[in-house]
């Protein structure tokens, strides 16, 4: 596990905001502002955040289906950013996307069994061949192809349509998958099923995941190592028990204060953290945090914090760890 399979730094994303009869700029949502990590081959990295952190648009830069303003990404030692689009085409089959909403990402045109076999057909594999291997992966995930294979999205529940976008993922063989909220819009005991079933594919066959979640739950469970972002920008990373035993950032610690609890004792009386976070159109300058940070120092304005590491494989960007910085 000590080779980067994947590899971003510095990905910058601002969407231009356009009106009038010229359609001109007027504005830029800074999506993702200076982006940087690694995946080892063979773990998991989770992503958690805040709906509209820039979480859903890092993993779309990753793939290159949405192209950076500025940064690098890396897959198995290749440029991903410089590669022509017949060599994209063939580093897509490594990396696959699993999106969040399993009702919208499937054609309601294509049968189960050809929704599956689809990309084999894009990539030059005979018809009979690439259904073979879609009743194949759908037996893997569960679902029956004798009884699955002919139905239409329409006709399966919201975990049967997951189950069939996994299996489109994998039946490429792919190397790495980038899970979008896989099991958000999933009832509790159909999210365990699912998330079962990705560890169990993942010792199969050796895949290396990228998992976006809100839900920290989620996150603990499948993780080795966790990101967490705040409008745009990783506030903090480390392993996921290390965050879970002793988060450092007051934005991680206000995360893991408002998870739901069974305790009676460990009920809450106030939230951890008040308010919506800030426009990113016009965001906070410095730590983007601060608008909403009990800590927040005057020198929080003034420029955003550098990452530093305040034990191995842990890195927290904040001013409370100065003294670390020195």
């Amino acid at each position: 596990m000590s080779v980067a399979l994947l590899e971003a730094r510095g990905l910058r994303k601002h969407f231009p905001l356009r009106g009038g009869v010229l359609q001109r700029t007027r504005a830029w949502v800074r999506a993702v502002d200076e982006v940087a990590f690694q995946v080892r081959a063979g773990e998991t990295v989770g992503i958690v955040g805040e709906s509209g952190c820039g979480k859903s648009t890092l993993a779309r830069l990753l793939l290159r289906l949405v192209e950076p303003d500025a940064g690098h990404v890396w897959f198995d030692g290749e440029d991903v950013l410089r590669a022509l689009p017949s060599r994209m085409k063939r580093l897509r089959r490594d990396m696959q996307l699993v999106f969040q909403d399993p009702h919208a990402s499937l054609n309601p045109r294509l049968t189960i069994e050809d929704a599956v076999a689809f990309s084999l057909l894009v990539h030059g594999v005979r018809r009979a061949e690439a259904r073979e291997k879609a009743r194949m992966l759908l037996g893997r995930v569960g679902l029956d192809p004798r009884l699955y294979g002919r139905r239409y999205p329409h006709e399966l529940s919201g975990g049967q349509r997951q189950r069939v976008n996994i299996a489109r993922a994998l039946v490429l063989d792919p190397k790495l998958l980038l899970l979008d909220e896989p099991v958000s819009s999933l009832d509790k005991s159909v999210q365990a099923q699912v998330l079962n079933l990705l560890q169990e594919l993942k010792a199969e066959r050796a895949l290396t995941y990228v998992f976006i979640s809100h839900d920290l739950n989620v996150i603990e469970y499948v993780s080795d190592r966790v990101l967490v972002m705040y409008l745009g920008r990783v506030v903090e990373s480390g392993t996921a028990d290390a965050l879970a035993e002793s988060p450092k950032h007051p934005y991680t610690q206000a995360l893991y204060a408002s998870a739901p609890s069974m305790d009676p004792d460990r009920r809450m009386e106030r939230p951890p953290i008040a308010g919506d976070p800030p426009n990113p159109i016009n965001p906070p300058s410095g730590c983007r945090f601060r608008t909403r940070c009990a800590f927040a120092m005057p020198k929080c304005a003034e420029a955003a914090p550098a990452p530093v590491a305040v034990a191995a494989g842990h890195d927290v960007a904040c001013y409370l760890y100065d003294e670390v910085r020195t």
